[in-house]
């Protein structure tokens, strides 16, 4: 504030953010947790602030050897030396709640990771939630105001995730969760658990043998192809988004690994987020949304999310909204990257009464971390070059309901039938299987002898041609638009079709197609029975 009223606020900042960091770590963990979230809400901190604060998910100070071992013997209730046959004189990482070493089992000598929680933690993120609650009730009216967000409604999720990563069995539960997602996926490593040598305070996890993002040099020393490397990372980001909606909150570059074959390693998940399958589809309606251009519907979407109240007219945010998309693609899709756009987002958010949900505040922070890391892996890799294709598979593939709902959507505009997106959809799918299915990681484990591999490295439409034979014939809405696509301007559109079909005829196997369809029949049959005998009671 005096600063400011001197007149030399900007030319101190760099300085008084320095000071703050210092601060938040002599106060504690629970300061030190509040920096870190800080360092992620555009629509609480100014940029500089931010990234100065971002230092904390990396460098916190270690609390002594000691009590940490006494912690881990407390714990397991026993020696050290009955349970390790060795463990690393020094941390291996320190954060604001715990520390990790690297130790060996003595029952059966593998290498494994011990995560232990500081000592006598919990009473003081009591007390500092406390404070944070009451110094908020105290603030709500001006953050209110002024930033249009509602101070005790980000204490109270701030509190709730914090509490969260001090239970050690919950990340546990949270491990297994992400094992079990990613068991059919070759291109990820995710650590086993040793749960019954784990416990509130303390877990211990399988060893991750890789390279740390953190030091790009060492990666590229390594022999990794850095390019497929960076995509199955992406692929891996997405399908935790958009397919599992559990995601890891906090991939910085210390909590990502490069394996040395190909795969992408990831550990800490003290700090994840589940989306509902409502949220999700409501991303998906948004990516849509975007390739549509339909702006006054992604404002919409800001709404479902709860980025905005329910009620807010979204009039006024429109034309931002399509400023901001415009520029970010006005040099085309390979020069869109997350940090622009959260720039120039984070102006919409001073600018509108917009709040972000502390689960999206940790998707944005997700986001923007794994594309710093492809960035300074390979600064000109292209974020969107990878998530386009990966988006375009899944609404080509999956046979969920609400995807296939959505491909329609896509597909037509303004009641016409789209051949070029079809085509380009197409295209970008098949990139992405070419993408996945030539990646190091994979082939590594093809040559392990995995043969169900094998079934990747196609676009598998099988479905999909099923799922459109069925709503050409059982939905007469459909059915006309197909038709008038087929028969526009009074002539018949073969050159499309044929066009379309050139893109899929390496990639559909007709006998397959043709037993899966036979196999469908009987079920077919009887909705077209169900169907007519429908319309038949309707007319009379």
């Amino acid at each position: 504030m005096y600063d400011c009223f001197v007149g030399r606020d900007q030319e101190v900042v760099p300085k008084r953010a320095r000071q703050l960091r210092n601060l938040l770590c002599d106060l504690g963990p629970s300061f030190i947790k509040a920096g870190q979230v800080l360092a992620n809400r555009p629509d609480i901190i100014r940029e500089d602030y931010m990234n100065e604060l971002c230092i904390l998910q990396d460098d916190v100070p270690p609390f002594p050897n000691q009590v940490a071992f006494d912690i881990i013997e407390e714990e397991l209730g026993q020696p050290l030396e009955a349970i390790f046959s060795k463990i690393s004189p020094q941390t291996i990482a320190a954060a604001s709640l715990g520390q990790v070493y690297r130790a060996t089992l003595r029952d059966t000598g593998e290498d494994v990771a011990i995560k232990v929680q500081r000592p006598e933690i919990e009473p003081i993120i009591y007390r500092d939630l406390f404070l944070f609650r009451n110094l908020a009730s105290f603030l709500n009216g001006i953050s209110l105001q002024k930033l249009g967000c509602n101070a005790e409604l980000i204490v109270d999720e701030f509190g709730e995730k914090l509490l969260e990563e001090l239970d050690y069995t919950l990340e546990a539960r949270n491990i297994e969760d992400f094992l079990e997602n990613f068991k059919d996926d070759p291109t990820v490593k995710i650590p086993d658990v040793y749960k019954q040598l784990s416990g509130p305070r303390v877990l211990v996890m399988e060893w991750i043998d890789g390279v740390r993002c953190t030091n790009p040099q060492a990666i590229r020393a390594a022999g990794i192809d850095v390019n497929g490397f960076l995509t199955v990372g992406v692929s891996a980001a997405l399908r935790q988004l958009l397919e599992f909606g559990l995601f890891h909150g906090d991939p910085h570059p210390g909590n990502v690994f490069a394996m040395r074959d190909g795969r992408i390693g990831y550990v800490d998940f003290g700090n994840v987020a589940v989306l509902s399958q409502q949220n999700k589809q409501i991303l998906i309606d948004a990516v849509v949304h975007a390739v549509n251009e339909d702006y006054v519907e992604m404002a919409n979407d800001f709404t479902r999310l709860g980025f905005l109240a329910p009620g807010t007219d979204v009039s006024p945010i429109v034309p931002a909204l399509e400023a901001i998309w415009q520029n970010s693609l006005g040099k085309g899709l390979s020069d869109f990257n997350f940090r622009s756009v959260t720039g120039k987002f984070n102006e919409l958010v001073y600018n509108y009464p917009i709040r972000i949900p502390e689960r999206f505040s940790l998707v944005i922070r997700s986001l923007l971390t794994q594309e710093g890391i492809c960035f300074t892996l390979q600064p000109d890799f292209k974020f969107l070059e990878v998530a386009y294709p990966y988006v375009a598979k899944r609404l080509l593939t999956d046979p969920n309901p609400a995807l296939r709902e959505r491909l329609i959507q896509v597909l037509f505009k303004d009641g016409v039938f789209q051949w070029k997106r079809l085509e380009n959809l197409i295209v970008l799918a098949k990139e992405n299987v070419s993408m996945m299915s030539n990646n190091p990681a994979l082939q590594a484990k093809e040559m392990q002898g995995l043969r169900e591999l094998q079934v990747s490295k196609k676009l598998d439409l099988t479905d999909t041609i099923k799922d459109g034979a069925r709503l050409f014939i059982f939905d007469e809405g459909i059915r006309r638009k197909l038709i008038l696509a087929l028969t526009e301007d009074s002539k018949l559109h073969i050159e499309e079709l044929v066009d379309v079909y050139r893109l899929v005829e390496d990639q559909i196997d007709i006998p397959t197609v043709a037993v899966e369809v036979a196999r469908d029949f009987p079920s077919f049959v009887r909705d077209v029975m169900l169907s007519w005998s429908e319309s038949v009671l309707t007319d009379r």
